[in-house]
């Protein structure tokens, strides 16, 4: 298996959103174990095909069940709210609090070509929306308040001049629990 780099914050193929899958062949089923071995390798629960530069609708995932994987993702109904501490690959060392809704049913299919529809809620449907969020080309940051996104960019700007931005993280960390998605 292959591992991949995966794309990180200013890297504009993040900002790009996901072409449609038209059918599974060997070449996909080799990036989605390929995409799997990424996200051990990373340390993640999720990995949208986008954060390592691959134009397809897909993410893989696990949260404690094994990998799976879903084809054209669709979040089709969404309920409640869940404000809770988030964390991407695409966005290494920055955890987040942020506002989602706390149940979603998500629709696409799976490696065998067959439809699949699954409720999820409070941790794998947070995992859902951010994978989901990846292929539309959006990122965590597009999801926090106005305020808290501006600190969190200074962070990321700071960061790459070298700066030690751990006062300023102290604002944005809610104590975590999950991997980062």
């Amino acid at each position: 298996m292959t591992t991949f780099d995966v794309r990180t914050w200013g890297d504009p193929v993040l900002k790009q959103v996901a072409q449609e899958v038209d059918h599974v062949d060997g070449a996909l089923v080799k990036l989605v174990d390929d995409m799997v071995e990424t996200m051990y390798d990373s340390d993640g629960a999720g990995l949208a095909a986008t954060q390592i530069g691959v134009q397809k609708r897909l993410f893989v995932y696990d949260v404690g069940d094994g990998p799976q994987v879903i084809i054209n993702p669709t979040i089709t109904e969404s309920d409640g709210e869940w404000f809770h501490d988030e964390g991407c690959l695409s966005i290494p060392g920055l955890r987040i609090g942020i506002l989602r809704p706390k149940q979603v049913l998500i629709e696409g299919w799976n490696l065998d070509g067959k439809s699949v529809s699954m409720e999820a809620d409070e941790f794998l449907g947070r995992v859902f929306q951010h994978e989901v969020d990846h292929l539309d080309g959006i990122l965590m940051l597009e999801r926090m308040e106005e305020d808290m996104r501006k600190q969190a960019l200074r962070i990321l700007r700071d960061r790459q001049l070298g700066f030690d931005t751990t006062e300023l993280e102290a604002n944005l960390v809610i104590s975590g629990h999950e991997r980062p998605v």
